[in-house]
């Protein structure tokens, strides 16, 4: 079939919008089917999308205000054109808000069929932002995905937001995780002596350090004995991080096999944000065997199975985070054990696995609308 990818985000972004967005169009495109990519321009400007497996067509956008990995997409008449001139069966719609907006109307003015993919919470962001907004923001959710064909959510936490918010037509749609590239054996005891040369516990967080992400509910971890936190991503939050969080160490931002090296070589995977409609970071770190703390909220529920591959905790709750590390910090035999189950849990969850997924919802739209077209 021929599809077209809207999307907010696309690489050389870093993000789990972009994440999922190229890995869906590598998988349409190892299964036969003709893509095309919508997406913002990036600061470098319109360069080769040496990443993409199929052309990208870039519309204008400018940086987010104090938020300048983010761009958000101008109005433009490139979306309408590209499905067009495409010939598009289906529009794939990731994460819409601003292009996929525009992506909606065209495939709606069009008589072309519309998926559309949730991936952002953005109530919980206007929450952290702005303080207020969330009714405003779901409005906005629901007016956007109530014009879809299909709303795929990515978790189950996801899925019951959407329905009681009045989300109409939404169907379950995880996410895949590389097993190739993260795995055990990238262990690096070379690195692990680089953060914790006096051979301290190593802690993780991988992710964008931004206000959302509440990752200073590190701070207690901080203060463990013989534990090291390894912080690695970059955003706004940064520099307020670096003082909250006194001896972490900060990498930056780390992407391929080097992160899936740092995966491996952690001790325990810590994650903070209660806002996550999935979280693909937990995967990569049960995949590359390393037990995870969490918090009991959204796509987490899904992925960690507690007191089996890791242990959930109450959202926002520093002190439930410090507890849960010194009680993996304390027990080698325990978070073997969990890494072990965390790795054998993924290893099914292959992203070829969920893109044939994705091509049976693209399936069912399609043949729904033969259906009332007949």
């Amino acid at each position: 079939m021929r599809v077209v990818i809207v999307t907010e985000s696309f690489p050389p972004d870093v993000n789990g919008v972009a994440h999922c967005a190229l890995q869906t169009a590598r998988h349409l495109v190892d299964r036969g089917h003709a893509l095309l990519v919508v997406a913002p321009a990036t600061a470098a400007g319109h360069g080769p999308d040496a990443l993409a497996p199929c052309p990208v067509v870039r519309v204008p956008s400018l940086p987010l205000p104090g938020y300048p990995q983010v761009r958000v997409a101008l109005p433009s008449r490139r979306v309408a054109t590209a499905i067009t001139e495409h010939r598009a069966d289906i529009v794939h719609l990731a994460s819409p808000f601003i292009l996929g907006v525009r992506g909606m109307a065209a495939a709606a003015r069009l008589g072309v069929p519309a998926v559309a993919v949730y991936q952002t919470d953005l109530a919980g962001y206007a929450r952290t932002y702005v303080g207020a907004g969330e009714a405003t923001a779901w409005r906005r959710i629901r007016s956007v995905h109530a014009a879809a064909d299909r709303t795929l959510a990515p978790s189950s936490a996801a899925l019951h937001d959407l329905e009681a918010h009045g989300v109409p037509r939404v169907r379950l749609w995880p996410r895949g995780v590389d097993t190739v590239r993260f795995r055990p054996e990238h262990r690096d005891e070379a690195l692990r002596r680089e953060l914790a040369p006096n051979g301290e516990l190593i802690v993780g967080y991988v992710g964008r350090l931004a206000p959302e992400k509440q990752v200073e509910l590190l701070a207690g971890a901080c203060g463990l004995e013989g534990v090291r936190v390894v912080i690695v991503g970059d955003g706004p939050s940064e520099t307020s991080l670096r003082e909250a969080l006194p001896g972490a160490v900060f990498l930056g931002r780390r992407t391929g096999d080097e992160l899936a090296r740092i995966f491996a070589s952690l001790d325990v995977f810590a994650h903070t944000g209660p806002f996550e409609t999935f979280c693909q970071t937990v995967q990569e770190a049960m995949a590359s065997g390393v037990p995870v703390v969490a918090p009991a909220a959204g796509g987490p529920l899904d992925l960690v199975a507690h007191g089996r591959t890791g242990l959930l905790v109450p959202p926002r709750d520093e002190a439930a985070v410090r507890d849960a590390v010194g009680a993996l910090a304390a027990d080698p035999a325990l978070r073997a054990a969990y890494g072990a189950a965390g790795r054998a849990t993924v290893e099914g969850r292959t992203w070829a696995a969920v893109g044939d997924q994705l091509i049976d919802h693209y399936t069912d739209v399609l043949s729904a609308r033969t259906v009332v077209a007949a």
